[in-house]
C-alpha cells in the first residue's frame, strides 16, 4: 500500500472565476463558483482526481511555469482555445505542437488530434518544458483515438529520474526513462487520472512558488511517511486549513489531506 494517492490539481489565479471559465471552455468541464472565492472545474467523468481548483492569490505570475499540462485538441488546430483567450507562444515548426499561454500567462502545450489508427509507442509525446521545448519522444497512444483534454502532467526537474522515483514511492506506479535520459515518467500511479506524469530535466532551479500544484490523499491521518521519505513541512493544519502543505525533494509544493475516518 502506498502512503498516498493522487487527489486533484490546484492553480493560483488573480481572477479565479475568469481563469476558471477559460479552462472550463478548453477542457469542456463545468465550472462551480465556491463561497470562499475559489472556482472548481468539475469533469463530466465525475472522477475526483480530474477536478481542478482555481485559488485566488494577490501576486501575479512572475516566473517560468515549472508545472504544466499537455492538452489534446479535439481537432487539428487550437482555434477554439485561442478564441477562448489563449495566447500563442510558439507555433509548430521543429515540433508538432503549439505552446500556448492561458489568460494569466500559464504555459501549456496543445497537441493536434490523432486519428483512430495512430500507431502506439512507449514514451510520452512531449518531453520538454512548455517554455523551452527540446527534442520530443514519439507519441504514446493507446489503441484508437485519444480523447481531447489533458493527457500529461509535466514537471521541470533538476534530476528527472530521482523525482519520478520519489513520487512513485509515494503514489505508486511504474517509473520509465527515455533513452536520451532527459526525462522520466510514471505510469499507473494511484488515482492519477491521466496517461503520464512526466519529469523533465532543466538547468535552472526552482525559485518561486509553483502556480500549479497537485494534492494527495494520505493513507493515514498524518504525513509521517512522506516526511520520512524526504518531504519538507511548510505548514501544518490549523486556522483556515485542515491539511498539511508539504514540498517534495525539489521544492514543489503540494497539499496532503488526512484519510477520512
Amino acid at each position: 500500500m502506498t502512503p498516498a494517492s493522487f487527489r486533484d490539481m490546484c492553480m493560483d489565479a488573480n481572477d479565479a472565476l475568469a481563469l476558471g471559465r477559460f479552462w472550463a471552455a478548453v477542457l469542456g468541464e463545468r465550472l462551480d463558483k465556491q463561497e470562499d472565492g475559489t472556482a472548481l472545474l468539475v469533469p463530466d467523468s465525475g472522477r475526483r482526481a480530474e477536478r481542478m481548483w482555481m485559488c485566488p492569490v494577490p501576486e501575479p505570475r512572475g516566473a517560468k511555469t515549472r508545472v504544466h499540462f499537455d492538452v489534446r485538441l479535439p481537432g487539428a488546430q487550437p482555434s477554439d482555445v485561442i478564441e477562448a483567450g489563449a495566447t500563442v507562444i510558439r507555433a509548430p515548426g521543429e515540433h508538432h505542437w503549439w505552446v500556448l499561454a492561458d489568460p494569466e500567462g500559464n504555459e501549456f502545450c496543445a497537441f493536434p488530434a490523432k486519428p483512430a489508427d495512430a500507431a502506439s509507442a512507449a514514451e510520452p509525446e512531449d518531453a520538454a518544458p512548455a517554455a523551452e521545448p527540446e527534442d520530443a519522444a514519439p507519441a504514446a497512444e493507446p489503441e484508437g483515438a485519444q480523447p481531447a483534454g489533458v493527457f500529461e502532467l509535466v514537471v521541470d526537474s533538476r534530476d528527472c529520474l530521482a523525482q519520478a522515483t520519489w513520487w512513485s514511492g509515494i503514489v505508486g506506479g511504474e517509473v520509465r526513462r527515455a533513452d536520451g535520459g532527459q526525462f522520466a515518467w510514471i505510469e499507473g500511479a494511484s488515482e492519477f487520472p491521466w496517461q503520464y506524469w512526466v519529469f523533465v530535466d532543466v538547468p535552472e532551479p526552482k525559485t518561486v512558488k509553483n502556480r500549479l500544484h497537485w494534492d494527495v490523499n494520505l493513507a493515514g491521518d498524518r504525513p509521517d511517511a512522506l516526511l520520512d521519505a524526504g518531504a519538507s513541512l511548510l505548514r501544518s493544519p490549523g486556522g483556515d486549513i485542515g491539511w498539511w502543505v508539504l514540498a517534495d525533494p525539489e521544492g514543489n509544493e503540494f497539499c496532503a489531506f488526512p484519510a477520512k475516518p
